[in-house]
């Protein structure tokens, strides 16, 4: 991504300088109250900011984000070892689904990625109607695997989106997090697929 935004707009944009400005593009973007593409706005405006993008070009990254996301979805990157934590998952006879804000592509990203076929639900919040942190979009999740929110769990990166989402819809929640980055008290905290699985399948949290 770094590299694409940096070509088309003359700029010498190293995926490590936005990988360093993550953490606190995340807390802007938990700090913004609208919708889920005004997060998505924030987060990316700040991660370009903090890697040395000029505030006045920042028009010129959104339209070629836009381009490259309708080119090649630039949501679909994977952490290593997600797809086979999936699997350990599903193999040992756990139900998955995803619930997602998006706009409407979210099935063919997971196509992209490579994920699709790990999940037997898949819920866009552009085609049910409603986005996270309503409660309604959850409990539709929990009626297609037919699963009663107090035997789910629900994982997802923003307190308050989609923690402050899950428990309204009566399910526990784990914040997949860095370890640098601040979690609210009482909120337990996950680094990656890999770990909830360990973490699932191995006893549990502590």
């Amino acid at each position: 991504m770094a590299e694409g935004v940096g070509a088309a707009l003359g700029l010498a944009l190293e995926g490590e300088a936005l990988a360093a400005g993550a953490a606190e593009a995340a807390r802007a973007m938990e700090r913004v109250r609208g919708g889920d593409r005004a997060r998505a706005t924030t987060y990316l405006e700040t991660l370009f900011t903090l890697a040395g993008v000029p505030p006045a070009r920042l028009g010129e990254v959104r339209e070629c984000l836009a381009r490259m996301h309708r080119e090649r979805h630039l949501w679909c990157a994977l952490a290593l070892g997600t797809r086979a934590a999936l699997g350990r998952l599903r193999s040992s006879g756990l139900r998955l689904g995803v619930v997602s804000n998006s706009d409407g592509q979210v099935e063919a990203a997971l196509e992209a990625a490579g994920l699709r076929d790990c999940f037997e639900v898949v819920i866009d919040s552009a085609l049910f109607g409603a986005e996270k942190p309503d409660p309604a979009i959850f409990r539709a999740a929990l009626r297609a695997l037919a699963v009663e929110p107090h035997e789910a769990l629900y994982v997802g990166d923003l307190y308050e989106v989609d923690v402050l989402g899950a428990r309204a819809a009566g399910m526990e929640a784990v914040l997949l997090a860095p370890l640098e980055a601040a979690v609210p008290e009482g909120v337990r905290r996950v680094i990656s697929i890999a770990a909830l699985a360990d973490h699932l399948l191995h006893g549990g949290f502590r």
